[in-house]
């Protein structure tokens, strides 16, 4: 199998209180993975252990097939946090400029090269927003800001792309759109792991589905999880039975 994570006995704790507990799990190339869990349950720790942007107290996690803590190869990751979005939410910069930032770990201490910028303008236009490149970054809607840090990683040439959360405010078409550009992306070869908090857009779009409270409920596809008891037994909802909630329904 070639697996651009993998993930062995990881448990993580803060200040003494278990946030995630002895998880295994791997993620092959090219997967489309949703990781769903109530509030609380140590998804967003877990992925950016399985990241090498967090040390797991036990364990180990490998990416590429190398460790995580010795990983030196961080252009083939494109991580999008919650935070994304908060942190240019005030700076005077321009989405071609942001773009721009994904060839510098390719560039070094050389000037940008007429391909460099042929790059970044592919990227801008592979997820529709060439005709944004000179709006300044905080004048986007949160779907417009999604999709240029997603453009900045395509640009940096990223193998896997991890989004914590990605359309949380964003309206139903919007996110239907960024789901689209999310499968075309994947079809094209990129590995995706994704953060989201609607089931319905989980069973629908991902391959595979990690349901997580604090510890593993299910690693599988998103048929045997409709099938399982493991949402219920992850969110501790009574009585749920052994069916996923109807699509849309969010938790």
């Amino acid at each position: 199998m070639n697996y651009v994570i993998e993930a062995e006995g990881v448990t993580f704790a803060y200040d003494e209180h278990p946030v995630v507990e002895d998880v295994t799990l791997a993620v092959e190339a090219g997967e489309f993975v949703g990781l769903i869990g109530p509030n609380g349950s140590g998804k967003t720790t877990l992925l950016r252990i399985m990241l090498g942007l967090m040390t797991p107290d036990t364990g180990s996690v490998r990416l590429f097939g190398q460790p995580a803590e010795g990983f030196r190869e961080g252009e083939r990751l494109g991580y999008v946090s919650q935070q994304s979005t908060e942190a240019d939410s005030t700076m005077p910069i321009t989405v071609r400029e942001v773009v721009t930032m994904g060839r510098y770990p390719h560039v070094g201490l050389r000037r940008l090269r007429p391909d460099d910028h042929d790059i970044v303008d592919d990227a801008l236009e592979r997820v529709g927003i060439a005709d944004l490149a000179d709006r300044r970054i905080n004048r986007l809607s949160g779907g417009q800001k999604q999709r240029t840090y997603i453009a900045r990683a395509l640009a940096g040439e990223a193998d896997l792309l991890a989004l914590d959360e990605p359309t949380v405010g964003v309206d139903a078409d919007s996110r239907d759109r960024f789901y689209e550009l999310l499968n075309e992306l994947n079809d094209r070869g990129i590995t995706i792991v994704l953060i989201e908090h609607d089931i319905g857009v989980v069973t629908e779009h991902v391959d595979t589905v990690v349901c997580i409270n604090r510890e593993l409920f299910h690693h599988g596809s998103p048929e045997a999880f409709a099938e399982s008891d493991a949402l219920a037994r992850a969110y501790g909802v009574e009585g749920m039975g052994k069916r996923a909630p109807a699509r849309k329904q969010q938790l």
